[in-house]
């Protein structure tokens, strides 16, 4: 029979000692060399941590800053408002400054001379009138003047009455129209 060894001349099983410390220093390295990795890829973690705590950090400031921005648009937005209404209401009162002086200068253009008005009120676009004419012809002609003006709409004779002064008829009339601003 042949006899064959596999193993290598001074390697045999009689060599244990000397093995031993082999992988004893293998496994020494290999958990050194574990210890190592896990220390540097825990130092990157804790790095990446500080880098995005840094970053929320910096989110929260700008986040705070933007609230401020935010605040003070609104702000200067409700000024804004208040002062374009504030605006709004003078130039309406420009507006409504003039037409008492329109409507009087209207009037005084279109009233014949047979008539005396004793009132001119006006309540909102409502303008009423009070007066006294020489007969209905004459207020007649002033409610036709006052339908061809452009600043006066729907004249409508409310009343006309005789009545008698000094023993002179005359007619008491009131007219009621709307003003149409320009």
């Amino acid at each position: 029979m042949i006899k064959i060894n596999l193993l290598r001349e001074g390697k045999g099983r009689g060599e244990g000692p000397r093995r031993g410390k082999k992988e004893l220093l293998v496994l020494i390295l290999s958990v050194g060399l574990l210890l190592v990795l896990f220390g540097v890829d825990q130092w990157r973690v804790s790095k990446a941590m500080e880098e995005t705590s840094a970053e929320i950090a910096n989110a929260e400031k700008e986040i705070a800053r933007f609230q401020a921005l935010y605040a003070e648009l609104t702000r200067a937005k409700e000024a804004q408002k208040n002062l374009q209404e504030k605006l709004n209401v003078i130039n309406t009162l420009r507006k409504e400054k003039a037409v008492p002086a329109k409507v009087l200068d209207e009037l005084s253009i279109d009233k014949p001379d047979k008539i005396q008005l004793e009132s001119v009120k006006k309540a909102g676009d409502k303008l009423s009138i009070d007066g006294i004419a020489l007969d209905d012809e004459t207020i007649a002609n002033f409610m036709t003047n006052l339908r061809k003006s452009k600043l006066f709409k729907n004249v409508d004779l409310i009343v006309s009455q005789q009545i008698e002064v000094s023993k002179i008829k005359l007619k008491k009339f009131s007219l009621s129209c709307e003003i149409t601003l320009l």
